[in-house]
């Protein structure tokens, strides 16, 4: 494992100390052997009925950024805040853990544009489109278990992987309906990555990725990282799925997408049912030595274990350099259902025969 960076797609922000009954410190993080692993910065979906109702998503993640960014730095002899693909390399070559930001829900940005942006420039380096509800950019995978439309990308959902694309950040699928991952395969200028998914093929939960979708990342370049969730793993009988699962799906994506297309998504610290003999992160070691049983070279070993997800994100920084020197400008673009407030005074008329001038009705 010292010739890969271990990069693991998603941990929820933890504390680091010694003996917490979590699946993550600092301790069983070295144990684990972790190279790099991206922090979930990950706030649950409003209790709302509108998608443009008021709620406290973007202060809320704003506020994990705040304490995940503190952590690292409170860490900084073992861990390395990182917001590009090199630095994560440096980090792993002075045998400190790179850590890196990720947002589990566009429901986090409320609706607009711009907190995409701010979120990319506090160091967020992907964003999942939906969690476990649609938001206004995509139509969620719950919704369609639940027997709702899978309606895919919404025209402002479009416009979203459109900025993202510009701006490098990374797209994530998992959580997204399976429309929702074929439209964005259509459109996306820059690989995509599932931080934390499994293969429909082998566990039919539509949080999973449908074969058509993993032959996709070929021409996309994307990355489907594995998790280790039991019903995800085996979705008719959850309790039965172990480690040997967990290497089921990894091989099931390397065979149908490619060796270049598949990582690691633990998912730890965000469930509480794991696969039998993947109890925490020292469970790493093991699990890739299962992996080497079945057969994987060493050059496949270090794509999965961080070769992959690093070339995903080094991609996304190019194109992101690319579009930038050909003048791309931000997206302008905002939601068909955004509701604006506005002050009931008549302020000075800033366009010359402006006729769309809302007026003042009610200032006395």
């Amino acid at each position: 494992m010292d010739a890969g960076v271990l990069g693991d797609g998603k941990t929820e922000v933890d504390w680091m100390d010694v003996g917490l009954a979590s699946h993550t410190d600092l301790k069983r993080l070295q144990e684990g052997r972790i190279g790099g692993q991206f922090w979930s910065v990950f706030v649950e979906c409003p209790d709302t009925k509108h998608f443009d109702d008021p709620d406290h998503a973007v202060r809320d993640t704003i506020e994990q950024i705040d304490v995940a960014k503190r952590l690292f730095a409170h860490h900084s002899t073992n861990l390395t805040y990182c917001t590009t693909s090199s630095c994560a390399i440096s980090s792993f070559k002075s045998r400190r853990i790179a850590s890196m930001l990720g947002a589990e829900g566009l429901h986090q940005a409320g609706s607009a544009l711009a907190s995409i942006r701010q979120f990319f420039l506090l160091g967020v380096r992907y964003i999942t489109l939906t969690h476990n509800c649609d938001n206004a950019f995509a139509t969620a995978a719950s919704t369609v278990t639940a027997g709702g439309k899978d309606s895919g990308l919404t025209a402002f959902g479009y416009a979203a992987v459109r900025e993202m694309n510009r701006l490098g950040m990374m797209v994530d699928l998992s959580h997204v309906s399976h429309d929702t991952m074929r439209d964005v395969l259509r459109v996306s200028r820059s690989p995509v990555m599932f931080s934390h998914s499994a293969c429909y093929a082998l566990a039919g939960n539509y949080r999973n990725v449908p074969d058509d979708v993993l032959r996709g990342l070929r021409e996309n370049g994307g990355v489907v990282m594995v998790m280790f969730v039991k019903r995800f793993l085996n979705a008719v009988d959850p309790e039965s799925a172990d480690m040997q699962t967990a290497v089921d799906h990894i091989f099931h994506v390397a065979d149908t997408a490619g060796w270049e297309h598949v990582g690691i998504g633990a998912d730890f610290d965000g469930t509480v049912t794991l696969a039998d003999g993947i109890d925490d992160v020292t469970a790493y070691p093991r699990l890739i030595q299962a992996v080497m049983e079945r057969g994987a070279t060493d050059a496949q070993i270090r794509g999965l274990v961080g070769e992959n997800i690093l070339r995903v994100w080094r991609d996304n920084e190019i194109n992101a350099a690319a579009f930038e020197a050909a003048g791309e400008l931000p997206v302008e673009d905002v939601w068909v259902e955004r509701r604006f407030s506005r002050w009931d005074n008549p302020l000075p008329v800033m366009l010359p025969g402006n006729k769309k001038r809302v007026q003042a009705e009610h200032y006395v």
